[in-house]
């Protein structure tokens, strides 16, 4: 490549695409009131989700979990954020 002059040029990835505006009755509201601290096991759960990029494209990924344990207690995959991207718990 350096005899060439060629030079490695990364692939740019965009983020997924946001589809904008959320209606009011999509949005949870806020019970915990930012008081993290559980006084026994499955009494607070949180969840939340993320995409990560894979070699097939964007993979969203969601997880539940047990403020007692602060340990994952169920999580999904799927290539689509829809409704579907429903935690399994174990």
């Amino acid at each position: 490549m350096r005899l060439q002059a060629f030079k490695a040029r990364p692939r740019r990835r965009r983020l997924p695409p946001d589809l904008g505006e959320r209606q009011a009755s999509a949005v949870a509201p806020n019970v915990l009131d930012r008081s993290f601290e559980a006084p026994a096991p499955n009494r607070k759960w949180i969840a939340d989700f993320t995409y990560v990029w894979t070699a097939e494209g964007w993979l969203y990924v969601a997880a539940v979990v047990d403020l007692f344990s602060r340990r994952v207690v169920g999580w999904s995959m799927n290539p689509a954020m829809t409704a579907q991207l429903s935690p399994t718990l174990w």
